[in-house]
């Protein structure tokens, strides 16, 4: 009798240990798979390049260097040696002087010019200044009748590690603000999606009769409705507003989420754990908050993560049309359907977006499948 009065001190000791959730069971499995948290990092850097990128980059994503049209990635500063005497020719060819020379050397380029006719004047330095190949050009001597002059001029280097597009604008800035774009857009609409396309599937698949047959033919009715339409009305009404816009794209996306919402509800409902809430007198919107939209994570995170590039290539539909994002900004889709165009001649220009859209699915899929992993009900 005294040992059953007084329990073991091992038993004692362990009733203060506190128990794991099961979110914190899921996010302990989540962090064993190495593949998902590999993902995770990824997409925390893309997002993180996203935000930053622009702000911290040698280019600004909308300016113009009409010297260099389509050049190569290079890790070594344009111009190159061979594009500085054109380049200076270029530049002095309104200026109506003859040029003697052309020396590059000492990180600057020596003019040596000449006129027949009229002195030179000193403001031709300008159009040096002008091009974007050279800067603070001056005029270093001028003959005594003014007919020969000889300017200097110190030669900009210019970095483009991923190279220029078709309008001369540094393509690594642009797919800094491009991936800030997409994901903004991505996490726009696929979050809208979530929250309608969750409540509504819940409610329909667990409710049942007459309100789920009633509420999933307005999900039909909304099937019929031509997206772009409905895009274009909100555009006449609203503005080109980008946010705006995508939060259109996740309110129509959402339809495909309430349906498999619906259909993991349906067979929830009929589990003994859901049976014996409510014979415990468990509100029926507590039910579908506490038990049916738990145990239905799973396939949601998936197709959450499936959803998210659906909504990228949407978007650059969107543009091709005129009604997505538009310049200067651009977006991952805008920057590949422009390298599609210019493969031939730069594939480059296809190569640096794609690769980037590329990485962004794979860190998605793999971080889906983890999250799923981690929150199946079954292997809790």
């Amino acid at each position: 009798m005294t040992d059953l009065a007084n329990p073991a001190p091992e038993i004692a000791a362990g009733e203060g240990t506190a128990g794991r959730s099961l979110w914190a069971v899921a996010m302990m499995r989540l962090r064993r798979n190495r593949a998902a948290m590999a993902s995770l990092v990824v997409l925390v850097l893309m997002a993180l390049a996203g935000i930053f990128g622009p702000m911290v980059a040698p280019h600004d994503y909308s300016e113009v260097y009409p010297e260099f049209v389509k050049v190569p990635p290079s890790l070594a500063p344009y111009p190159q040696q061979d594009q500085i005497v054109p380049a200076a020719e270029e530049a002095l060819a309104r200026a109506r002087v003859e040029i003697a020379s052309i020396e590059v050397g000492g990180g600057g380029v020596t003019i040596m010019v000449t006129s027949e006719s009229r002195e030179i004047d000193p403001r031709i330095t300008r159009y040096l200044d002008r091009s974007d190949v050279f800067s603070g050009s001056e005029m270093v001597e001028v003959s005594g009748d003014g007919l020969s002059a000889t300017m200097r001029a110190d030669v900009r280097e210019l970095y483009f590690i991923a190279g220029t597009d078709a309008n001369g604008r540094d393509l690594f800035s642009r797919i800094l603000i491009s991936l800030r774009i997409s994901l903004m857009i991505g996490a726009l609409a696929t979050g809208v999606a979530l929250v309608i396309g969750v409540l509504y599937g819940a409610t329909a698949g667990f409710v049942g009769g007459r309100l789920d047959n009633v509420m999933m033919r307005v999900v039909d009715i909304l099937y019929s409705l031509p997206f772009v339409f409905f895009v274009i009305l909100l555009v006449v009404f609203f503005g080109r507003n980008v946010v705006l816009m995508f939060i259109a794209v996740g309110a129509v996306e959402w339809l495909d989420m309430a349906r498999i919402v619906r259909g993991q509800t349906l067979s929830l409902r009929r589990r003994e754990f859901v049976q014996a809430a409510e014979s415990l007198g468990v509100r029926s919107r507590d039910i579908v908050r506490r038990h049916i939209i738990p145990n239905t994570l799973g396939t949601v995170i998936i197709y959450m993560t499936l959803m998210i590039p659906k909504v990228i290539l949407l978007e650059s539909f969107l543009s091709f049309l005129g009604l997505g994002v538009q310049e200067p900004l651009t977006s991952l889709g805008v920057l590949i359907a422009e390298g599609a165009k210019n493969m031939r001649n730069a594939p480059f220009m296809l190569f640096w977006p794609a690769a980037t859209m590329t990485v962004l699915l794979f860190a998605l899929n793999f971080l889906g499948d983890g999250l799923r992993d981690a929150l199946d009900p079954k292997d809790r």
